[in-house]
């Protein structure tokens, strides 16, 4: 029976249920992820995430047959969770909350059922021991989420400008919404792949940045030859940055 429930929750947490979107964990926004994490003071053992989906999330019962809630069997390579900062901390960590509703005492298909139901991003919080708090703790963002800030962009053929922002924001949308030409050529605008972190074509090079972290280990593997370039879908903006687009 665990097999089989381990293997529904994989279908549907790395289909993402409907259209691939973008994500960068609102890390991991997002980092980000690419990823937006928080602590609530009132909850400190709790670490709370914004994911867009596909989650790419497979999980297990705590307790087979009974109603315990869930917890972090492995992830997906192609999911927003992997892409994201905590992805070496999550595997193994209880789901206790899904868009604030308590689901650490439900049964598996309960728990399934209200991630399904949630919005993308998707707002989950799980329960941390004190060394991952602690750890978490340390990569606090230099600018929080709501943060004015500008990003300026440079493409050959358009006059340089700069966008108003918000930390938080995800990258590719926010080109997107200003008309933003990031996918140049049929190819591109043909082939994209919708914001899934699949495509690549919507890599921009980041000529300066503030506040940014390291880009995460799968935007290494999609576009390695390229060292200063982020996949937009996958960042939520963390800081001001010019970036040039192709």
């Amino acid at each position: 029976m665990k097999f089989i429930k381990e293997s529904i929750c994989f279908l549907f947490l790395a289909s993402g249920c409907g259209a691939f979107t973008a994500f960068n964990p609102k890390a991991i926004q997002q980092a980000n992820p690419s990823m937006r994490s928080s602590f609530d003071t009132a909850l400190a053992a709790l670490l709370s995430v914004d994911l867009e989906k596909p989650l790419g999330i497979i999980l297990e019962e705590v307790e087979e047959n009974a109603p315990k809630g869930v917890k972090v069997e492995e992830l997906s390579d192609s999911g927003s969770a992997y892409a994201s900062e905590y992805r070496d901390q999550l595997v193994g960590l209880k789901v206790t909350q899904v868009m604030g509703t308590d689901v650490s005492g439900m049964a598996f298909d309960d728990v399934m059922q209200c991630i399904i139901d949630a919005p993308s991003p998707v707002s989950i919080a799980f329960e941390i021991d004190d060394e991952v708090e602690e750890a978490t703790a340390e990569a606090d963002p230099a600018f929080e989420i709501g943060t004015a800030v500008q990003i300026k962009v440079i493409q050959e053929g358009n006059e340089d400008r700069a966008i108003d922002a918000q930390v938080g924001d995800n990258l590719r949308k926010l080109l997107l919404e200003n008309d933003v030409e990031l996918y140049r050529g049929l190819k591109k605008k043909l082939g994209n792949c919708g914001g899934g972190g699949q495509c690549t074509f919507c890599a921009v090079d980041f000529v300066e940045s503030e506040g940014w972290e390291e880009r995460s280990e799968y935007e290494d593997k999609k576009i390695g030859k390229y060292p200063t370039a982020r996949l937009a879908c996958m960042n939520n903006i963390q800081g001001p940055a010019t970036i040039r687009i192709e």
